[in-house]
């Protein structure tokens, strides 16, 4: 368990016997079930920024007093993001994590600068990823375990009850992630993928001037946006937040290639690919 979340469920403990009020007391109030207080004091559930704001105002805190609690649990978050925590255990527990937030999504749109998004790999291309992120990141290697849990997520691509819209640029295909073999596969199968009702796939072209300078991945499940940073992943939900992200992937969407174009940008790179490979063995 995380000592800061401990602290931090100490500190409202500390706070609401202060007011006076018992910990029942303060739910009722707050219109939440009997345990919720206590839980949130125990660190046994997880406090949201929504938490504190309520609970700061039935306990009458001042401005100063709440900004320290919310910041405090934007340090926990960031803290408890970092690469470095999530895959202690490896990269199988963090996509099984993700299976479930993309399942339980009815819409799901992301972009991604260097690589064909998750969703949309084959085993053998997401196997080269995953070997290559726990050397940079030090994590255990259970890559096997990785890749089925990565094969496993793309059942969502089949669920016509959801929208998907995977946007990449065309540099995912001429900076290579795995040999020239994986890359041809990997191609194909986004070729193969283009006829899925559920899925829109979008192709930024190489040379294409952008609407915005786009520096991260990032991937937007419903009003839940994720940001993927070498270092961390961040995740928003406030509105503002939210729209902005849209508003950056609704312009970049107005200069991707789709359909048969993007089908062109996908058979072009697998060409150049091929012809790479051909001339490494002469």
């Amino acid at each position: 368990m995380n000592p800061r979340r401990l602290a931090l469920g100490d500190e409202l403990r500390l706070l609401r016997e202060s007011a006076g009020l018992s910990g029942k007391r303060l739910a009722e109030q707050l219109g939440w079930p009997a345990s919720k207080v206590s839980r949130i004091e125990r660190a046994r559930q997880a406090v949201t920024d929504s938490d504190l704001v309520a609970v700061a105002a039935a306990l009458t805190l001042d401005s100063v007093q709440l900004a320290q609690l919310r910041d405090e649990l934007r340090a926990i978050r960031l803290e408890e993001a970092r690469w470095s925590r999530q895959l202690r255990a490896g990269h199988r527990p963090v996509q099984d994590v993700v299976a479930v937030a993309e399942r339980d999504a009815r819409r799901i749109r992301g972009f991604s600068i260097t690589l064909v998004p998750g969703l949309l790999q084959t085993a053998e291309y997401a196997r080269h990823v995953f070997t290559s992120l726990a050397e940079m990141h030090e994590s255990p290697r259970d890559t096997e375990d990785a890749v089925r849990a990565r094969m496993e997520r793309q059942q969502v691509l089949y669920d016509e009850t959801k929208t998907i819209e995977l946007l990449m640029t065309e540099a995912a295909l001429w900076f290579p992630a795995a040999p020239s073999s994986v890359m041809l596969a990997q191609i194909d199968r986004l070729i193969t993928l283009q006829g899925l009702p559920a899925l829109r796939l979008g192709i930024i072209p190489l040379g294409a001037q952008l609407p915005a300078g786009i520096t991260h991945n990032f991937v937007m499940k419903d009003d839940v946006v994720t940001i993927e940073l070498i270092t961390t992943e961040l995740a928003t939900r406030a509105p503002e937040d939210v729209q902005l992200f849209e508003r950056y992937l609704d312009r970049l969407w107005s200069v991707a290639a789709e359909g048969d174009d993007a089908r062109a940008i996908l058979t072009r790179a697998a060409r150049q690919v091929a012809d790479a490979a051909d001339h490494s063995t002469r």
